[in-house]
């Protein structure tokens, strides 16, 4: 079995990156639809394939406090196969030299994936397109 996870640089593969988290978040998750296309043109996109197949996408972006990682989405029939994981390590090794201060907003059930990575829970919980989230923040 083979997971590759690449940067995108394709319009095409940034096409099978939305697509993914059209599955993942509006369809499964109901998340409204203009809440999840936003900032697209500033962020690093990732797309995750197994045997050739889109299975999986993220994306960084610098925003005014620091490098967010965010969109974590790994379609249903690959879940539990490591996709996750290489997606985070394929986004953080990805980051700039100076990307100090790294942050992303988990939903509460992939809280301890993001924690194998050196990610601690700040702050209260809090709602985000109708799920609940926590702040996690990389400690280097």
């Amino acid at each position: 079995m083979s997971l590759l996870v690449q940067k995108v640089n394709h319009p095409e593969d940034l096409d099978k990156v939305f697509a993914i988290r059209k599955v993942v978040f509006v369809d499964e998750q109901n998340c409204p639809p203009e809440l999840e296309w936003e900032h697209e043109d500033e962020s690093t996109h990732f797309l995750a394939t197994q045997n050739g197949k889109p299975c999986g996408a993220c994306r960084w972006r610098k925003t005014e406090n620091g490098y967010k990682l965010e969109r974590f989405a790994v379609l249903k029939e690959f879940r539990g196969q490591g996709v996750g994981r290489a997606l985070i390590a394929e986004a953080l090794s990805d980051l700039p030299p100076d990307a100090h201060y790294v942050y992303l907003n988990s939903q509460l059930n992939a809280m301890s994936l993001y924690a194998k990575f050196g990610f601690v829970a700040e702050g209260e919980q809090f709602e985000e397109a109708g799920i609940q989230h926590f702040k996690m923040v990389k400690k280097i």
